[in-house]
C-alpha cells in the first residue's frame, strides 16, 4: 500500500533529524548555558577550543571537577566530534555549615578542545552535538540537563569567530602547570605539601590545596599555611579515602600575595607513612548527616538466594496494578485457538529480552560511574512520554480503532501467521516495561545485590526476575488442565478486550501526571498534541486513500515523534511539600538537625511514578490512625521525591540495600541505626513501628 512512500523516505527520514538539531543555547531555572566558539569557520583536521558557558542564578552553584563533601561535576557528553577533556577554571571554596564543597557560582566557563574530522569537506557542515548534566545547589540540589549543538561552516582556511578573544579571557582563568616542582612528606593527620615562592616576587600570605580526587583530602578540614625559609608549607589533613602511596595527589594549588590570587596545576607522590586524618566521622552526629551517606555495605546474601527472591518477586509483580491488565490480555489470548507453547514461549522471550536489556543499560551506566537503580528510566520526560505513546497504542488497538496486520504489516499470508507469535512477543516486551514502576516484596534484597555485583550475576538475577514476570502465562500455556478453568470463547471476548483498553487509557493518564511533575504543564501540553496526532494519522489511515493521505499520516506520526525533542525536565524544588503540611522535605541536613533534637523521624523516599508508593500513601500513611500515632508520638515526617533523578536521595537507597523505591526508614529516639521498613505498607505496621521503645529499635532489611 505504501510503495509510493518509497522516493520520500529520504527526506521523512531527515525530518527528525532536522527537528532534533541541537541550539546553541539553552535555559533552566536556574541556569542560562550556550555553547561558545573560537572559530567562525573550520578547516580538516583542526583542532579548536569550545566553551561551555553557565550563568547561574544569584544564590546557585554549580561544582567543579572535584565537588567536594558533596555534589556532582558538571558532565558533557559530545557527538559528532572527537573532544578532549574538559579545561576547568580554579573553584570557589563553598562552605555550608560543616560541609565543604568546590564550585562556580556566578558565571563559569568550562573549556574543550574538538577536532573537526580529517575527511571533512569544504562546504560541508560541522555540527558538533552535547548533552550537558550538571547539578545546581542552594539549599536543596536539582540536576539539570541540556541539549547543545554548533553549526559552522568547513573550509579550506580557517577564520577566527568573533568570540575568540572571549575564549582566551576564559582560558586565563583555567590554572597552568606549575613552573615549579613541589613535595609532599608524612604529617601526623596526613601530607604536608611544599614548595618555593621563586617568581611570586610578593610574599605568599595564604595558600589552598583542591585536590582534584574525592576523598583523597578532607574538604571540611582547615588547611594550616606557615612560610618557610625561602618557601611555604601546607598541612592537609587526609580523607576518608587516601591515596596509597606512590600515588599522584594531584590538584591546583592557590596562592594569594598582595598582588592577588595566583593558582597552579601541582602533583606529587604521596610518600610512605602519611597520617589517616581525623579519622570517619560519627554518624549519629549531625554535621555527618549532612555529608553524602555511607556506600552500602556488601551484600551476603549469595547467588542462590537471589536468584530464589528475584523469582518470588517476578511472580508476585503480575499481582501489581501495573502490569495485571497486560496478563489479561495474553490470558485473553488463551481462549482462543492456537498454538499456546509457542505463544507462552514467545512472551517470555519478550519479556526476557527486555530484562536483558535493561540489565545491559545498568551494567554500562554502572561501569560509567553512575548510580542507577530500579524504574531509573522513568526519571527521564522522555521515557515517560514514550511509555505514554505506546499504551494510547495499545488502548486504540484494543478499542478496535486500527488493527496490526494487513496493509500494515505487509504482504502475504505468510505474515498474517506470524503475527499470533510477534504479538506475543511484544506484549511481554510491554509487561516488562510497565513493570518497572512497581516494587514487589522479595525484590529489593534480589536487586540490591544484583547492582553489587559482576555483571554476569546481575544479569542472572534480571532474568530470574523476567521470568517469574512470565511464569503464569507460561504455566497456563504450557498445562493444559489450566486453560480448562478459562471460560469458553463467544461474543463476550470482543467486549472484554475492548474493556482492557480502559486499563490502558488510564495508565496514559496517570503516565501524563508524573509528566507534569517532571516537565510542568507545557510538557503535558506537548505531549497531549502529540497523541493527539497519532490518533489523527490512525485515523487517516483507516478513512484517507491516495498519496496526500499517506504523506499527511507519514507526517503526523513525524511530528507527534519531533515532541521528544521538546519535552525538556522543568528544575523545581523536587522536594516541596504542600503548603500547611505536615511533611517536610527530605534533607540530610534537616534529618541530622531533627536527630540532634531527639526527634523521632519517619522518612519516605517515594516517586511519581512508584505505583506501589502512591499505593502505599492512599491505604496507609495517609490514613488517620497513622497521622493521630505521628501526632500523639511527635513524629517528624520528611518525604524526598525520586521522580527526577537526585543523586542524594539515590545515595540513601544505595547506604540502605534498596535499588529503588520505596524505601521507608523510621529513627527512633537515641537509635543508633533506622528501621528499615516493608515495601508493602499497612495502618498497624506503622503505628506498631514507632509504638516500639527506642531501646528495642533494631535495623531490619
Amino acid at each position: 500500500m505504501f510503495s509510493f512512500l518509497r522516493p520520500l523516505l529520504p527526506a521523512l527520514l531527515a525530518a527528525p533529524l532536522l527537528a532534533f538539531a541541537a541550539p546553541p543555547e539553552a535555559s533552566t531555572e536556574h541556569v542560562q548555558a550556550r555553547l561558545v566558539s573560537s572559530q567562525a569557520a573550520v578547516a580538516p583536521g583542526q583542532r579548536f577550543t569550545v566553551a561551555l558557558e553557565q550563568n547561574i542564578k544569584s544564590h546557585w552553584h554549580t561544582y567543579w571537577l572535584n565537588p567536594g563533601d558533596s555534589g556532582q561535576a558538571t558532565t558533557i557528553d559530545w557527538s559528532g566530534a572527537q573532544a578532549g577533556p574538559i579545561q576547568w577554571p580554579t573553584p570557589a571554596i563553598q562552605a555550608i555549615g560543616p560541609i565543604v564543597n568546590y564550585g562556580y557560582e556566578g558565571r563559569a566557563a568550562l573549556l574543550v578542545d574538538l577536532t573537526v574530522p580529517a575527511d571533512a569537506k569544504p562546504g560541508s557542515r560541522f555540527k558538533p552535538a552535547a548533552e550537558v548534566k550538571w547539578l545546581v545547589c542552594k539549599d536543596v540540589c536539582i540536576p539539570e540537563q541540556v541539549s547543545l549543538g554548533l553549526d559552522l561552516p568547513v573550509s579550506a582556511t580557517a577564520k577566527a569567530g568573533a568570540d575568540a578573544a572571549q575564549i582566551e579571557e576564559w582560558r586565563g582563568a583555567i590554572p597552568k602547570p606549575a613552573n615549579f616542582a613541589v613535595q609532599l612528606k608524612p604529617a601526623p593527620q596526613g601530607v604536608r605539601l611544599s614548595g618555593p615562592a621563586t617568581g611570586l616576587n610578593l610574599p605568599i600570605s595564604k595558600a589552598y590545596f583542591f585536590a582534584d580526587t574525592w576523598g583523597a583530602v578532607a574538604h571540611s578540614a582547615p588547611q594550616a599555611f606557615r612560610a618557610e625559609g625561602a618557601g611555604w608549607v601546607l598541612d592537609i589533613p587526609a580523607g576518608d579515602e587516601p591515596l596509597p602511596a606512590g600515588k599522584p595527589l594531584s590538584g591546583v594549588i592557590v596562592l594569594t600575595t598582595a598582588a592577588g590570587e595566583q593558582a597552579w596545576t601541582v602533583s606529587a607522590p604521596m610518600p610512605e607513612g602519611a597520617g589517616k586524618g581525623p579519622g570517619p566521622a560519627d554518624l549519629s552526629a549531625p554535621a555527618a548527616e549532612t555529608a553524602t551517606p555511607p556506600p552500602a555495605p556488601e551484600s551476603d546474601l549469595g547467588l542462590l538466594p537471589a536468584l530464589t527472591l528475584a523469582l518470588v518477586g517476578g511472580l508476585i509483580l503480575n499481582l501489581m496494578p501495573c502490569v495485571f491488565p497486560v496478563l489479561s490480555i495474553k490470558a485473553l489470548a488463551l481462549v482462543r485457538e492456537g498454538n499456546h507453547k509457542a505463544e507462552g514461549l514467545a512472551y517470555t522471550a519478550g519479556v526476557l529480552v527486555s530484562f536483558a536489556a535493561l540489565a545491559a543499560v545498568l551494567i554500562a551506566l554502572r561501569a560509567g560511574g553512575q548510580q542507577v537503580g530500579w524504574g531509573f528510566q522513568f526519571h527521564s520526560p522522555v521515557f515517560v512520554l514514550i511509555v505514554s505513546y505506546l499504551l494510547f497504542l495499545v488502548g486504540l488497538n484494543l478499542s478496535g480503532f486500527f488493527e496490526f496486520g494487513g496493509s500494515f504489516t505487509g504482504v502475504g499470508s505468510s505474515l498474517a501467521a506470524r503475527q499470533g507469535l510477534a504479538g506475543s512477543f511484544f506484549t511481554g516486551v510491554l509487561a516488562a516495561v510497565v513493570a518497572t514502576p512497581c516494587t514487589a516484596p522479595f525484590m529489593g534484597a534480589a536487586l540490591a545485590f544484583a547492582l553489587s555485583q559482576p555483571a554476569a550475576v546481575l544479569l542472572a538475577v534480571f532474568l530470574a526476575l523476567g521470568l517469574g514476570l512470565a511464569l503464569p502465562f507460561l504455566l497456563l500455556a504450557f498445562w493444559p488442565a489450566a486453560q480448562r478453568w478459562l471460560p469458553r470463547p463467544g461474543a463476550w471476548m470482543d467486549k472484554f478486550k475492548q474493556f482492557l483498553a480502559f486499563p490502558m487509557y488510564a495508565a496514559v493518564v496517570w503516565l501524563l501526571w508524573v509528566l507534569a511533575q517532571q516537565a510542568g504543564p507545557d510538557g503535558v501540553a506537548m505531549a497531549l498534541g502529540g497523541l493527539v496526532l497519532i490518533a489523527f494519522a490512525l485515523w487517516l489511515h483507516r478513512a484517507g486513500k491516495g498519496v496526500i493521505s499517506g504523506v499527511a499520516m507519514v507526517a503526523s506520526f513525524v511530528l507527534a515523534l519531533s515532541v521528544i525533542h521538546w519535552i525538556r525536565p522543568v528544575p523545581a524544588d523536587a522536594h516541596a511539600a504542600a503548603p500547611g503540611s505536615a511533611i517536610e522535605a527530605y534533607s540530610a541536613g534537616r534529618l541530622a538537625e531533627l536527630r540532634a533534637q531527639n526527634k523521632p523521624v519517619f522518612v519516605n523516599m517515594t516517586a511519581a511514578w512508584c505505583i506501589s508508593c502512591l499505593v502505599n500513601e492512599r491505604v496507609a500513611l495517609s490514613r488517620p490512625e497513622v497521622k493521630d500515632a505521628f501526632a500523639k508520638a511527635g513524629v517528624a515526617y520528611l518525604k524526598g521525591d525520586w521522580t527526577r533523578e537526585d543523586p542524594n536521595i539515590t545515595a540513601v537507597l544505595k547506604a540502605h540495600g534498596r535499588s529503588g523505591v520505596p524505601l521507608y526508614l523510621y529513627y527512633a529516639p537515641g537509635a543508633a541505626e533506622a528501621q528499615v521498613l516493608p515495601q508493602i505498607l499497612t495502618p498497624g505496621l506503622i503505628v506498631e513501628a514507632i509504638s516500639v521503645p527506642p531501646a528495642s529499635s533494631r535495623s531490619s532489611t
